[in-house]
């Protein structure tokens, strides 16, 4: 495709920006990027592959910055990326045969769901609790299973991942941030590296884009990390509340094309 004008690149620059903010405290940055690059002009395949490569950027910014004031050890949680890395590359194989209507038709349920739980749930902070999974069973399970996800469709990985943290793992939301950011990075990674191999990066807006979310998602996760539950909570509802909205107005839909509307 020809070279973008500079007042788009611009616009996408900015889109970048407010989705690394989004995402380094709830998720959710694809809910901007995405369709500002279809905006734009950028074809669905290439929007795709690009908004991986500009993914990096904000997940690996946000990764940093909690692992700088003690909320991850990235080292320990190399092996958790890795499991959702490989998740993404199965799951990136598979969007490429698979249909995945019967997915994306649940999945503003799901989301509603995520919100409506952590919404009702007024003991979910930042300290905390039980875990019902050990580690290793939660890296070689559930890690995978959403980074699968993340490969095939995507849209709200981090609110899946935020729920496994704090349901399964027993996290405070805060550290349940911290963590998804980087298994955010590895599931990114995984895709992306399908996504090359397809030759649908646009490597000069990727990297400008990227360039937006690493600013983006270092003001967004220390944020986060000056007001935890109090502003994870709520952004987290109203990011998977919007995202399920989003993806119903989308007329090709699979419930709107079975109910004829």
């Amino acid at each position: 495709m020809p070279d973008l004008a500079f007042h788009i690149l611009l616009f996408l620059f900015a889109a970048a920006f407010i989705a690394g903010f989004i995402d380094a405290i709830a998720g959710g940055g694809g809910m901007i990027t995405i369709p500002a690059m279809l905006i734009a002009g950028i074809p669905p395949l290439e929007t795709l592959g690009t908004n991986k490569l500009q993914s990096l950027f904000g997940s690996g910014s946000a990764s940093i910055a909690y692992a700088r004031h003690g909320h991850v050890n990235l080292m320990e949680q190399l092996p958790m990326a890795v499991t959702s890395a490989l998740g993404a590359i199965l799951g990136a194989l598979l969007a490429t045969v698979v249909p995945a209507d019967a997915l994306k038709a649940a999945l503003p349920f799901l989301l509603i769901a995520i919100a409506v739980y952590f919404g009702c749930k007024p003991n979910i902070g930042d300290v905390e609790r039980h875990h019902r999974m050990t580690r290793f069973m939660f890296t070689v399970t559930f890690v995978p299973l959403i980074g699968l996800y993340d490969g095939v469709f995507g849209p709200g990985t981090g609110s899946f991942f935020m729920l496994g943290f704090v349901t399964l793992a027993g996290f405070g939301i805060l550290k349940a941030t911290a963590h998804t950011k980087f298994l955010n990075f590895g599931s990114n990674a995984g895709a992306f590296i399908v996504f090359v191999l397809y030759g649908v990066v646009l490597w000069k807006v990727g990297l400008m884009m990227g360039a937006g979310q690493f600013l983006g998602a270092q003001v967004g996760s220390r944020y986060a990390i000056a007001k935890g539950a109090k502003i994870i909570k709520p952004l987290l509802v109203i990011v998977s509340i919007a995202l399920a909205i989003r993806l119903l107005a989308d007329s090709t839909h699979p419930l709107r094309l079975w109910l004829g509307m």
